[in-house]
């Protein structure tokens, strides 16, 4: 397939080229921005020569498909839009569940009494009684990271003495005779 029978056409003007040879020698330019800027730089017919699509995957270690989708997005959306990674502001904090309200309900509830016909709170009926408390369910991995926090301030936590630990005695073949 020749370059002028390609559905897709890349052009960069020469400050289009510049701005993508600054980006380039950045440090913190992500693997997949210098890629995309790589593939644009490669395929661009005001620069020749133009590589194939196998050419640039051969030489940048990138799929076939990962070019097509580079160079329609240049076409459709133009250079601002291809050169932008989605990446959402405090995507971690923005999802976030369990704040330090929930955490101190969730705390006083698995320190609290265990429910009749249960020796002990396990992740789904804390998950259970919290949909209930909170009229919002929340998962077990939540609940189970919040009171895996080694900073949690839990009453357990708190009154519970560290074990004392007897000297172990080890004999010459290194076994240990506390630990047999």
């Amino acid at each position: 397939m020749t370059p002028t029978s390609k559905k897709y056409i890349v052009k960069l003007s020469d400050d289009d080229l510049k701005r993508l040879d600054k980006i380039l020698r950045q440090k913190n330019t992500s693997e997949t921005l210098a890629n995309r800027i790589r593939i644009l730089k490669d395929m661009d017919a005001n620069h020749p020569p133009v590589k194939t699509y196998k050419q640039c995957a051969s030489d940048h270690g990138i799929s076939e498909p990962t070019i097509t989708n580079v160079v329609r997005k240049f076409v459709n959306e133009g250079l601002d839009a291809t050169i932008k990674l989605k990446r959402s502001v405090n995507s971690d904090n923005a999802q976030r569940k369990v704040d330090g309200r929930v955490e101190a309900k969730l705390l006083e509830v698995a320190c609290g009494p265990v429910p009749k016909g249960h020796s002990r709170w396990t992740l789904r009926l804390l998950e259970a009684q919290m949909k209930i408390i909170l009229d919002e369910p929340i998962s077990r991995e939540a609940i189970r990271r919040t009171l895996k926090k080694p900073t949690s301030t839990s009453p357990q936590r708190l009154l519970v003495p560290p074990k004392e630990r007897s000297p172990r005695i080890h004999s010459l073949h290194g076994r240990c005779s506390g630990c047999l």
